[in-house]
C-alpha cells in the first residue's frame, strides 16, 4: 500500500490565503509597515526592518565566532568606500566594533569552560604586541603635538594585534581558510568589475563629487582616470588586486577542482587587468616580487630558471622597448622603470628633506602626524605638507629610525621563517601551496609599499594580517589535513617506519 500522500489533500501556501485570519495579518503588518516608514522616515523604517537580521546575525556571530573574522574581511572592502556615498559616519569604527565583538563572541562561546588561549601564544602574536607596545610608548615621544592624530594612528597599529590572535583562535580548519580565500576572491572580483564599469562608463555622481572635492589632482592625469573601484583610491586598488592576483594564481596552480581553479584564475586575470588599469605604477612590483620568490620557493631547477625568464622577458618590455606605448595604462606602467621619472624624483627631494628634519630626532615627528592625513590635525606642520607616500616613509617620519628598523624587522622576520618553513618543513603539498601563495603575495606588497603607503590600509592591511598568522601556524594545517587524508597518514606511517628500521640498523 503506498504511503504517499494524495497530492489533492496537501496544504499548500496559497491556500493560507483562504483564511481570514492570515489576510487580516498581512494586511495589519502592511499597514504597520507603511505607517511606520511614513511617520519616521525611510531610513529609520528599514532600520526597524533589518532588526531581525541583525538579531539572527548576532546569534550566529556568537554561536560561531569565526563569522566575525570572515566580517571583518569584508569589511575592510567596503568600509572606506562607503564615505563617498554616505557621509558623516565614521566606517572605520565599524571595523573596531566588530573585532570588539568578535572577542566576547570568543570567550562567550566557552563561557562555562575556560578560554583557551593557547593557540594564540605564538612568535607572531608577540611580534604583533612588540609593534603595539613601541607606538604606545609614542605617546610621550616629546614631538608629539596633537593626541588626537596620535589616537589616530594608534588605530593601525592596534588592527595588526586584534587580527593576529584571532586568525591563530579561529583560522584553524582547511575548510575556514578556504572560506578566507573565497571571500577574499569573490571580493576582489567584484573590485575589479567595478573598476571595469568605471573604465567603460565613467564614475556615479557621488564618485564624482568625490573627484572633485580634491581626489581629482591624483586621479586624473591628463585628463585620463586612474580606476579606484569602490576602495579608497587608486593606489590601494591597483596593489591589492596585484596582490589578490598573485596568491589566486598560485592557488590555482595546484587546484584540482575544475570550478575552483576557473575561480581562482579568474580572480587572477581580473586582478592583473585591475593592477593595469588603475594607473598605479608601483603595483606592478608585487607580481614581480611575488612570483619571484614563489620560483625559489618551489625549489625547482626548471621552474626557477623558466620563471626567471619569463619576469626577465616583462622586465625587458616596461624597460627597454616601446610596445604598446599608444595604450595609457602600459605608457604609465613604464614609468615605474624610469628613474629619471619627475614624480620619483619629486619623491627622492621630499625624502631629503625628511632626511634633514628627523636627524635629530631618532623616534619620528609622533604617531599619525605624517602624511597628508595629518592634515586634519595640524594643517600647518611640517610633516603634515610634506608627501610620505611610502608606507616606509610614513613609519620613518612618523616613528624614527628605531621604529622603521622594528616594523621591518617584524616583516622580514615572518617573510623568512615562513619561506623556511615550506622549503624544508611542510610536507602535505596543497598546504604548503597555499602558504607559498600567502607569502609570495606578503613580499610583493613589501615591496610596492616603498612606493605607496598600501601595507596598512583596508583591504591590504586586513589580509596581510591574516595572512601572517596563517602563515605561521602552518601545522595545524598539515594536522589536519593527515587526519582527514588516510593516504597521507600512510604516508607518514611508511617514512616513521623506514626510519626506524634504519636507527635499528645502524
Amino acid at each position: 500500500m503506498s504511503t504517499q500522500p494524495n497530492p489533492f489533500e496537501i496544504n499548500t501556501g496559497a491556500d493560507r490565503l483562504r483564511s481570514p485570519a492570515f489576510v487580516v495579518s498581512i494586511l495589519v503588518l502592511a499597514g504597520l509597515s507603511a505607517m511606520i516608514l511614513s511617520r519616521m522616515g525611510l531610513a529609520l523604517g528599514f532600520g526597524l526592518i533589518l532588526i531581525p537580521f541583525v538579531f539572527g546575525y548576532f546569534t550566529l556571530l556568537f554561536s560561531k565566532p569565526v563569522v566575525g573574522l570572515y566580517t571583518a574581511v569584508i569589511l575592510s572592502f567596503l568600509l572606506l568606500g562607503l564615505g563617498r556615498y554616505i557621509g558623516g559616519i565614521q566606517f572605520g569604527l565599524a571595523m573596531d566594533g566588530i573585532l570588539l565583538l568578535t572577542y566576547i563572541a570568543v570567550i562567550f562561546s566557552n563561557f562555562y569552560t575556560k578560554t583557551d588561549w593557547t593557540p594564540a601564544k605564538k612568535d607572531v602574536t608577540l611580534l604583533a604586541a612588540i609593534w603595539v607596545g613601541y607606538s604606545l610608548l609614542q605617546a610621550v615621544n616629546p614631538e608629539i603635538r596633537s593626541m588626537e592624530a596620535y589616537f589616530g594612528g594608534l588605530r593601525g597599529s592596534l588592527y595588526m594585534l586584534f587580527i593576529i590572535p584571532l586568525t591563530l583562535l579561529l583560522m584553524n580548519t582547511h575548510r575556514r581558510l578556504d572560506i578566507f580565500l573565497y571571500i577574499w576572491g569573490g571580493f576582489s572580483i567584484l573590485v575589479s568589475l567595478k573598476g571595469i564599469m568605471q573604465l567603460m562608463f565613467g564614475v556615479d555622481q557621488w564618485e564624482a563629487i568625490w573627484l572633485e572635492s580634491g581626489a581629482k589632482i591624483t586621479h586624473v592625469i591628463f585628463g585620463k582616470l586612474r580606476i579606484f573601484s569602490f576602495l579608497c583610491d587608486a593606489g590601494q586598488f591597483g596593489a591589492n588586486q596585484a596582490y589578490s592576483a598573485v596568491v589566486a594564481m598560485i592557488i590555482s596552480f595546484v587546484e584540482k577542482d575544475v570550478r575552483k581553479k576557473f575561480f581562482y584564475i579568474t580572480v587572477a586575470v581580473l586582478g592583473l587587468y585591475g593592477m593595469l588599469i588603475s594607473g598605479t605604477r608601483g603595483a606592478i612590483s608585487i607580481p614581480l616580487a611575488g612570483f619571484l620568490l614563489y620560483f625559489v620557493l618551489k625549489k625547482n631547477k626548471a621552474v626557477m630558471i623558466g620563471g626567471f625568464f619569463m619576469l626577465a622577458l616583462v622586465f625587458v618590455f616596461f624597460k627597454f622597448t616601446m610596445i604598446g606605448q599608444d595604450n595609457q595604462q602600459i605608457r604609465r606602467m613604464r614609468t615605474a622603470f624610469d628613474p629619471n621619472d619627475a614624480s620619483f624624483q619629486v619623491r627622492l627631494e621630499n625624502q631629503k628633506k625628511l632626511k634633514v628634519y628627523l636627524a635629530s630626532r631618532p623616534f619620528g615627528g609622533g604617531l599619525g602626524h605624517a602624511g597628508v592625513k595629518a592634515q586634519r590635525y595640524l594643517p600647518h606642520a611640517f610633516l603634515s605638507n610634506v608627501a610620505t607616500d611610502s608606507w616606509y616613509v610614513l613609519i620613518w617620519a612618523e616613528q624614527g629610525v628605531m621604529g622603521l628598523l622594528l616594523h621591518l624587522f617584524i616583516l622580514f622576520y615572518i617573510l623568512i621563517k615562513s619561506s623556511y618553513n615550506i622549503m624544508f618543513r611542510i610536507r602535505d603539498p596543497i598546504v604548503k601551496m597555499k602558504m607559498a601563495a600567502l607569502t609570495s603575495g606578503m613580499a610583493g606588497v613589501m615591496v610596492a609599499s616603498y612606493g605607496n603607503a598600501v601595507l596598512g590600509t583596508f583591504p591590504t592591511g586586513i589580509l596581510l594580517f591574516t595572512s601572517m598568522a596563517i602563515m605561521l601556524n602552518y601545522k595545524v594545517y598539515e594536522n589536519n589535513e593527515v587526519e582527514v587524508n588516510p593516504a597521507l597518514r600512510l604516508k607518514e606511517i611508511n617514512t616513521n617506519s623506514g626510519l626506524i628500521r634504519k636507527n635499528q640498523i645502524s
